[in-house]
């Protein structure tokens, strides 16, 4: 015998499902917008205060101390502005040794949250071990223009590769896709579906599938309340190219497992860097290390 729901219990059951959903979905996007006209603003940190001065139609930023110093790096910032396939303006930055002509592109995919200025110093490092690195801001971060929403984050990384690849300046050089945190899976999946136009792929602290992700989060209502979408654990097993997977074992955000589940999925050549310290940190603490192993990846190709 079959039993029927009465239909207000099927009703609060639907919107029960609708609005978990959406609440679900919007713990993966977490973006710091800065209006369009801002000229400046000031960043906070658990150690000292710094003053962002903007200039020029593309943001072009300026770091200063609470003296009004200006900060120097070792590194230039160039930020640009350029379309993505969606329709929206992007915000990004080049930056670039002041001291070593880079061979190689790194493509950076930032985390979920923030913007560029609080995502550049977790892989600036790498321009000091002579990499170039291209980031960017998804749609509704930063002064990119539009909504964030998965869609867009997967549109603007594809339209983002587009962009450099025009650029003279990285033409003639390796690109490899260098994705953290929620960056990292979106990688795996651009890395799948562009791999003719990239080198290499580096996931660290990234995440198995949002579904994983949402089940480590809220268990057993995120597994079945956060859709799936893309997948990087469906995309990397299409792909072929060298494959560097970081993840530290004392990550309290993305479990390590997942990150080995990730590179167990891959295929060869593929290698796993297993850290410590805290989440999407390695740059930060094992910069030499990483490039070695990005070279020795670029010998695989």
């Amino acid at each position: 015998m079959q039993t029927k729901l009465p239909f207000r219990t099927i009703s609060v059951l639907i919107t029960i499902s609708l609005m978990t959903s959406c609440s679900f979905n919007k713990l993966f996007l977490q973006p710091t917008k800065i209006p369009f006209a801002t000229q400046h603003l000031t960043m906070k940190s658990v150690t000292d205060t710094e003053l962002v001065v903007f200039s020029g139609a593309a943001h072009q930023p300026v770091f200063l101390k609470k003296n009004t110093d200006t900060i120097s790096y070792n590194f230039t910032i160039e930020s640009v502005l350029y379309k993505s396939k969606n329709g929206n303006t992007l915000n990004g930055w080049l930056l670039k040794s002041k001291n070593i002509t880079a061979t190689t592109t790194l493509l950076h995919l930032h985390g979920n949250g923030g913007c560029l200025l609080s995502q550049f110093k977790a892989i600036s490092p790498m321009v000091e071990k002579g990499f170039q690195v291209f980031m960017f801001d998804y749609s509704g971060f930063g002064f990119s223009e539009g909504k964030p929403s998965r869609n867009n984050v997967l549109t603007d990384a594809l339209s983002t590769l587009d962009y450099i690849k025009t650029r003279e300046d990285v033409k003639n050089t390796k690109i490899l896709l260098y994705g953290q945190s929620l960056g990292g899976h979106l990688a795996a999946v651009v890395a799948a579906q562009r791999s003719a136009d990239i080198d290499g792929l580096i996931t660290e602290g990234a995440f198995s599938s949002h579904k994983d992700i949402g089940g480590h989060m809220v268990p057993v209502l995120g597994k079945i309340f956060v859709k799936q979408g893309y997948s990087a654990l469906k995309s990397v097993k299409e792909y072929h190219k060298p494959l560097l997977v970081i993840h530290s074992t004392e990550d309290s955000t993305i479990p390590f497992s997942m990150g080995k589940k990730l590179f167990d999925a891959a295929n060869e050549p593929k290698e796993f860097y297993e850290v410590q310290k805290c989440h999407i940190c390695a740059p930060q603490f094992y910069a030499t290390e990483i490039a070695e192993k990005i070279n020795k990846m670029l010998l695989k190709k």
